[in-house]
């Protein structure tokens, strides 16, 4: 069963390939901004953290299917993957700082207490020259940073260039690994895509989940 990841995102290329999965990688083509403001408006109110993750996965996992699915050029045959996260302080959605000195900004707040990150996922079943089913699910886990960390610690890191296009501007698989002194939940969901939340959906749509597995 092969895997087709919407995305470019190298962090969800490296926990899949990680986990024995080696997906096709298509770049999603949507306005998010736009697209969301119409989901609020059609809800007459804001989308929750979690729902926006999932929200912006369907768009993703959708706009590739139709370019790329049984309707468009016929390329995919198999599951289409859609996700989106973001890390949340004090019930603040902190995305890609961009710029060190927002980067250095947030580390400072994050630092000696827990975030929220939230995963979002969905998943389209266009196998056998159809599209037959999608399901969706979001998965969340909490990070905490040491609160021994010095400023010139923090310093140093944003230094790499690391966190400046990370959501939350940091990575547990990367540099600041040593800088987090906990996390609760999947640690591949900190990372941008919970491998129990893939497995979970794939069974979900009556496939097996080992299925996925590079020969």
């Amino acid at each position: 069963m092969r895997l087709y990841l919407a995305s470019t995102s190298p962090a969800r290329l490296s926990v899949l390939r990680g986990a024995g999965i080696e997906p096709v990688c298509f770049a999603p083509d949507v306005d998010e901004e736009a697209e969301v403001a119409a989901r609020e408006a059609e809800l007459g109110r804001a989308l929750t953290a979690p729902e926006l993750t999932e929200h912006l996965g369907r768009l993703k996992a959708e706009d590739v299917v139709r370019r790329h699915g049984p309707d468009g050029t016929g390329e995919i045959d198999g599951l289409v993957l859609g996700g989106d996260s973001m890390f949340l302080l004090d019930d603040e959605i902190l995305g890609k700082p961009h710029r060190p000195e927002v980067a250095l900004a947030r580390s400072k707040q994050h630092r000696g207490r827990t975030g929220v990150l939230h995963s979002g996922h969905w998943l389209i079943d266009c196998t056998a020259g159809a599209t037959r089913a999608a399901a969706g699910a979001v998965d969340t886990a909490t990070v905490t940073l040491a609160s021994d960390l010095a400023d010139a610690e923090l310093e140093a890191y944003v230094a790499t260039g690391e966190p400046l296009e990370l959501a939350g501007g940091f990575a547990i698989d990367g540099l600041a690994g040593a800088f987090i002194e906990r996390i609760e939940g999947a640690p591949s969901c900190v990372i941008g895509l919970s491998l129990p939340a893939l497995r979970r959906l794939v069974i979900e749509l009556g496939h097996e989940y080992p299925g996925l597995w590079r020969d």
